[in-house]
C-alpha cells in the first residue's frame, strides 16, 4: 500500500494500523478483483456486527428507562446504510476504495459501497486493535448522529422520561405541584414542582405551566443522575 495513503487513513481513523494488508482489503471492492474473498465483502459483514454491538451498548448506557423495542428503533437508524454512507461521505472514506472500471462514477460509491467500506474499516480495527480501538472509532464518527438522536430523544419529553424512571425505580408516579405564579395575565411566569414518593426536587419557573412541569421534570431527572446535566444546561 501507498505510504502516503496509508498514512491519510491512518489520520482518518486516528489509529496506526499494524497489518497494512488488512487495511488495504478492507479498501477494495469486489469488482476490484477476480477473486471476492480478495475484496473487502467478508470484512463488512464482520464490520456490521461490531458497530451494531458498539452502538447498542451506547443506547443501552445512555437511555436507561428505554424499553427494548424504543432502543431497537433506535439502533435500526444508526447502523442503517444510509447512516454509515453519511459517514463515511463525511469522512471521505470513498477516495481511497479501489473500484473495478466503470464503477468511478457509480452513484453507489456514496451509498451502499460507501456504508460497506465504513463497516470494513471497523472490522479492521477490532481485529487489528480490540474493541476499544473500534468504539472510540466508532463513537467519534457517529458523535453528531449520537448528539441528534439523545437531543430527540429528550428535548421536550424529560415529563415521559420520568414516569417511566419513576415508575420503573419507586413504583410511583410523579407529581406537579404549581407554586405560585406571578405578572399580569398577559405574561405570566409559573413555578413548578416535581414530587414522588413524598421526594421534593428543585423547582422551576417558566412562561407556562406545560414548560414549567418539563423544566421540573429535568430537575428531578438531573438530580436523580438519570441525565447529565453537561448535555442540558
Amino acid at each position: 500500500m501507498d505510504k502516503k495513503v496509508l498514512k491519510e487513513i491512518e489520520q482518518v481513523l486516528e489509529y496506526k494500523v499494524s497489518d497494512s494488508r488488512l487495511l488495504s482489503q478492507a479498501l477494495t471492492h469486489s469488482s476490484a478483483v477476480d477473486n471476492r474473498l480478495q475484496s473487502n465483502e467478508r470484512l463488512e459483514f464482520l464490520g456490521d456486527a461490531i458497530l451494531s454491538l458498539i452502538i447498542c451498548e451506547f443506547l443501552y448506557e445512555r437511555f436507561p428507562v428505554h424499553l427494548e423495542g424504543e432502543l431497537t428503533k433506535i439502533k435500526s437508524v444508526l447502523v442503517s446504510r444510509r447512516s454509515c454512507a453519511k459517514v463515511a461521505k463525511r469522512l471521505v472514506l470513498q477516495k481511497y476504495l479501489k473500484v473495478g472500471k466503470g464503477m468511478q462514477d457509480s452513484r453507489a460509491l456514496l451509498g451502499s459501497i460507501a456504508a460497506g467500506l465504513l463497516e470494513a474499516l471497523i472490522a479492521v480495527l477490532y481485529l487489528d486493535g480490540g474493541l476499544d480501538a473500534a468504539k472510540r472509532f466508532v463513537l467519534r464518527a457517529f458523535c453528531p448522529m449520537l448528539e441528534e438522536i439523545e437531543h430527540k430523544q429528550t428535548s421536550d419529553n424529560f415529563k415521559s422520561l420520568l414516569q417511566q424512571y419513576a415508575q420503573q425505580k419507586f413504583n410511583a408516579v410523579p407529581v406537579y405541584l404549581l407554586l405560585d405564579e406571578k405578572g399580569p395575565d398577559h405574561d405570566k411566569c409559573f413555578e413548578t414542582q416535581v414530587v414522588i414518593n413524598q421526594r421534593y426536587f428543585p423547582s422551576a419557573w417558566e412562561s407556562n405551566k406545560k414548560q414549567a412541569e418539563q423544566k421540573a421534570a429535568l430537575n428531578a431527572l438531573l438530580e436523580l443522575g438519570v441525565l447529565k446535566g453537561s448535555h442540558f444546561a
